[in-house]
């Protein structure tokens, strides 16, 4: 055997090698969840919680922590975290909707915190819309709140695709997560390997709410450009928030970004009338005749 065809051979079989490690280890690379015991007992100072359990049609548990307002609440947000640890630590940030007089609930994904059973793009998608339904038995639908932050991004435009909440917000939205995971593996073909592509441009399409895009300009993991071509997809309903300097984990940090959570959560919508403005002004290229 030529010595070329023995290498191409070779290089082959350590790509589908890569391939198939990448198939079948892709959970452990995507998502770093924190495991609960049982009785851990959620606090958080100076928050009101109350804790649920609900089980899903194929047995798996899932674990909840709803986040009461003091006042009378004006509705709830779900809060969609990211891929890691579990909501013992993401419930720190329930208080920047409580203080808005929201409730909040929080829910681990399957393998995260106390929730179990098998983890696929398919059931924590039934999972969510489980727990979307759950709330619409408590709350008017138009009193409902989607958060996505990163990975909980893709997941809450589905649900806002397939519902009617009052609004959708994405923190740190992707694009889809095959165009994420492509920055680094541009080689492999993810659109085959992928179990969790999570197409957010897709489900943001058939979004009928006000949907409002939260991305800092620094986010090295998630560019600021994907805020932007997102902002693009659904434009007449969507409006992008830009917080200057911001990363992927610390807009939480920024004056600008409660300032624009405050926005967002208090004002009205306006309607304009445009024929007051001068949306139909025609420029003229052309120079004006100098009288003489």
């Amino acid at each position: 055997m030529a010595y070329w065809v023995s290498t191409i051979l070779t290089v082959i079989l350590i790509y589908v090698a890569i391939s198939i490690a990448l198939y079948y280890l892709q959970d452990y690379m995507l998502f770093k969840p924190e495991k609960l015991p049982k009785d851990f007992e959620f606090f958080y100072e100076n928050q009101d919680t109350e804790e649920y359990y609900m089980e899903t049609r194929d047995g798996a548990t899932l674990n909840g922590v709803l986040f009461k307002c003091k006042g009378n609440a004006r509705g709830v947000v779900l809060y969609l975290k990211g891929n890691s640890k579990s909501i013992k630590g993401w419930g720190k940030f329930a208080v920047d909707f409580t203080r808005h007089n929201y409730n909040v609930f929080m829910v681990d994904y399957r393998g995260f915190g106390k929730s179990t059973g098998r983890r696929s793009q398919k059931a924590i998608k039934r999972d969510l819309q489980q727990v979307y339904n759950k709330l619409k038995e408590l709350v008017d639908e138009k009193y409902i709140i989607l958060y996505g932050r990163s990975l909980g991004s893709g997941f809450a435009a589905k649900l806002a695709s397939m519902n009617n909440p009052r609004m959708l917000i994405l923190d740190a939205p992707y694009y889809s997560l095959t165009k994420v995971t492509a920055r680094y593996m541009p080689f492999m073909p993810l659109s085959i390997l992928l179990k969790y592509p999570l197409p957010t441009y897709k489900w943001l399409k058939y979004v009928q709410c006000p949907i409002h895009i939260i991305h800092g300009t620094h986010d090295k993991l998630i560019p600021y450009k994907t805020g932007v071509r997102l902002s693009q997809v659904n434009p007449k309903l969507t409006k992008l928030h830009t917080v200057i300097g911001g990363g992927h984990k610390n807009l939480n940090n920024f004056e600008s970004y409660h300032a624009m959570l405050d926005d967002i959560l208090n004002s009205k919508p306006k309607s304009i009338d445009l024929k007051t403005t001068s949306i139909n002004v025609i420029h003229s290229s052309k120079k004006a005749k100098t009288q003489h």
